[in-house]
């Protein structure tokens, strides 16, 4: 799909596109407060999924914090760099599920995107009163190149669950050869919002015959989260 070949520069004083601001309380998507099951794992795509840039592309490296609070982390030109708007919302509401989340990314720089992941903060409102790194947001992480059935056969392998409990965000129609595996992906144009969650949540449901509350009539029992 066609992206920008480089991202417009920053001045110190200007905020990037979409920066997320520090919500007064957490407002989730309303697939995880239905009472319908639920994936066991969320896994999402970095680049144009949960930030709007190619972080081996249009980043230059070293990266640094910024003085507000980890909304967003400068490179070595000042550019500023930050989450989609509604990311750190929908991170945290997954983890006050129960869901396990789980990044699945093929940029050709690992490093440069853990770091990234170790920068960029989620806010002490969206996180019951705590900053937190958005790595430790995640409980499992696969950033390397390849094919992403590879990532997925090795979070597979390291959470023990069935990859038809795995619920998958990813901008690239080509990766959707993780339903190979049992795998329900949701394609994504620009980015994660509530509205997107919800897509993929629905999606997952109907793809899995999990349509009906927990132990509804003529549906099938939800799972424990």
């Amino acid at each position: 799909m066609t992206r920008r070949n480089k991202l417009s520069s920053s001045s110190a004083d200007d905020a990037p596109i979409n920066v997320p601001l520090p919500p007064t309380a957490i407002t989730p998507p309303s697939t995880f407060t239905d009472t319908l099951p639920l994936p066991k794992m969320i896994v999402f795509d970095l680049d144009y999924t949960l930030w709007p840039f190619w972080v081996d592309t249009h980043v230059s490296p070293p990266l640094r914090g910024s003085n507000d609070g980890g909304l967003t982390a400068r490179d070595t030109s000042n550019s500023k760099f930050a989450f989609y708007r509604e990311v750190p919302d929908i991170l945290a509401s997954a983890r006050k599920e129960g869901i396990t989340l789980g990044v699945a990314s093929r940029t050709s720089a690992p490093d440069l995107a853990r770091n990234m992941l170790n920068l960029l903060h989620i806010a002490p409102s969206a996180n019951g009163g705590q900053s937190v790194k958005a790595a430790n947001m995640f409980e499992y992480m696969e950033i390397y190149p390849g094919t992403k059935t590879t990532h997925f056969k090795r979070l597979q392998k390291r959470t023990g669950l069935a990859y038809e409990e795995m619920l998958f965000f990813d901008d690239e129609s080509r990766n959707r050869n993780v339903e190979e595996l049992g795998v329900v992906m949701h394609l994504i144009r620009d980015g994660v919002t509530r509205v997107e969650v919800d897509k993929g949540v629905e999606e997952w449901r109907r793809r899995n015959h999990r349509t009906k509350k927990e132990g509804g009539e003529g549906g099938e029992l939800g799972n424990d989260n």
